[in-house]
Parts: structure tokens; sequence; C-alpha cells
């Protein structure tokens, strides 16, 4: 299925039963609720999906669930975090093998390339598949940035068609969008700034807090792309408080006790992570329940 890397992407939680198995039941639930929303594509085994936890078989059984429940209604973007260049083209090749029909693509784990490093790492991922690859830059957590003059040397290759943009620095997009034009997709990668960067011009949200409020991910983000504003600002600053809960070290274990409390999903998670408890969990509770309560109705969007 053609990606176009346009619309809400929901880096997707990976469920799991009480015995660390996976809970595939509940993760075709919430996928279910993703595409009935409007999302314009899923995004498996990103750090909310526990990425660095799951095995390579895990990792297919996700892949091959999701295609087979999406039935060719979104297309599923499989994650790509390996710390060896060869692992990761390994990694590439099995996804586009079982189906997938794109990939996002992070810089090596635990060790920060330069300049000539990033890029290579890049290439030899992207020659060795004719998949359409995502590029993930997110300096501030994986410490290495990808630069304009790394995506200048990128953009050459034609599998390299977009970023997911989480350096937190809105101007980036406008930064990007001077270099490359329509040539770079970008995808804002960072709940707490969508809006912002939806209007400086990003094409798209790869969203977290979506795993729990898909409806309203979508809602805010067509009716920003339609210029409904008016409509949209309320939507996204009553989202603010919840949104918040995808910038934090915990965000899986939070974004996972949301997903509980709406009802398409559960709050296991896989150790080291363990589930929230005491004030932690009561004080993140408040925040979601305090956005259950609040939940606007959201407006017809007639174009």
């Amino acid at each position: 299925m053609q990606v176009d890397w346009n619309g809400v992407y929901p880096a997707v939680t990976t469920k799991f039963t009480p015995n660390d198995e996976l809970d595939l039941p509940m993760f075709g639930l919430n996928l279910d609720a993703q595409i009935a929303a409007g999302v314009h594509g899923i995004i498996l085994g990103g750090t909310l999906g526990e990425s660095s936890t799951l095995t390579d078989n895990e990792k297919d059984r996700l892949l091959t669930f999701a295609l087979e429940k999406s039935a060719g209604r979104v297309p599923i973007i499989m994650n790509i975090a390996e710390g060896s260049t060869r692992d990761a083209v390994a990694a590439a090749r099995r996804a586009e093998k079982l189906g997938a029909d794109g990939l996002m693509v992070l810089p090596p784990m635990r060790y920060r390339t330069d300049h000539r490093e990033t890029v290579e790492w890049f290439r030899a991922i992207a020659d060795t598949t004719s998949l359409p690859i995502m590029v993930y830059n997110n300096p501030v957590d994986y410490k290495t940035e990808v630069t304009l003059p790394m995506f200048e040397e990128l953009l050459q290759h034609p599998h390299i068609q977009a970023v997911k943009e989480s350096t937190r620095d809105i101007s980036n997009v406008t930064r990007l969008r001077n270099a490359f034009g329509e040539r770079l997709k970008i995808l804002c990668g960072v709940d707490t700034v969508a809006m912002e960067e939806l209007l400086m011009g990003a094409d798209g949200w790869v969203a977290g807090l979506v795993c729990a409020f898909p409806a309203e991910t979508v809602a805010i983000y067509n009716l920003v792309k339609a210029e409904w504003l008016e409509e949209a600002l309320p939507i996204y600053r009553w989202f603010l408080p919840l949104l918040e809960l995808d910038i934090h070290p915990k965000l899986v274990q939070y974004i996972k006790l949301a997903e509980q409390m709406t009802g398409i999903g559960t709050e296991y998670v896989r150790a080291p992570r363990l589930p929230l408890e005491g004030e932690e969990r009561e004080r993140v509770l408040r925040i979601i329940e305090e956005g259950i309560r609040t939940r606007p109705e959201l407006p017809v969007l007639v174009i």
C-alpha cells in the first residue's frame, strides 16, 4: 500500500498479557479504534511500542497481525531501531518480506554517530529495501541529530522521503521546508508541539496520546488542515495536559494507563518498566480522569 506521509500516524503501544506475552486481541481492539477514528497509518515497534524489549519473532508477529487486521485500510510502518548496520539491514529486509508498507528508521542505538557515519547508516538501510523510509530525528532522547547537511545527502536517495521531526524546535519545520521544499515530508513527532508544527506546514503527526484518544487527535489534524482554527484550538487546549504525558521518561506507562481508562488497552508493560503505583499513579490518573470528564464534543468538518 502506498505511503504518502500525510496525516496522523499513531506510534502504537505493544499490548501484553499479565504473563508478559503478546496480547494480540487487545492489540487488535486498539488498531480497530485507530482506523475507525480515521488515522492515516500505523507505526509499530517504536519507543511507545517498547521496541527495545521485543524479540525479532515478536516484532514479526505484530507486523503480520497488523497487516491482516488492517486489511489494506491504512499503511503499516515498521520501526527500525538497532545497534549495528548489519542488524538494521536484516530488520528492514525482514519487514519488507513480511509485507510492511514503509519503515521508520532511527539512528544507531547506543553509539552517537558523526556526520559520515549517520549518512552511511541510513543509506545502507535504504539501499537494501524498496520501501519508503521516514527518518526519526530525535536528538533529545537519542543524542544523534540528523542535520540539514545530512538530509542534503540523504535526500539524493529516492527511498528516503520523510522525517519524524522530534527536535522540539518548531522553527525546524521552516528550516526543512526552506531547504527541501516538498521533497521531504515533515511529520511532527512530539505531541506537545503538534498543532504548532502543523500550522507551520508539517504534513503529519506521529502521535502518542492518539493511542488512547484517536478521535480527538484526528480531529485536530483535520481541523488545522481545513483552517478551522477556532474549532481546533479549544480541543488542543483541552488535550494539552494529556499530551504532556508523552514527554516523560515513563510515557509508555502513562499512555498505557490512559488506554486502559478509555477502554482500548491495558497498563501491562514489560520489565524493566513497571506499572505505576502510589502517588505517581494517582497523579496521572487525575489528569486522565479530568480529560475524560471534560472530553469535548467534536465538530463535524464540512468541506
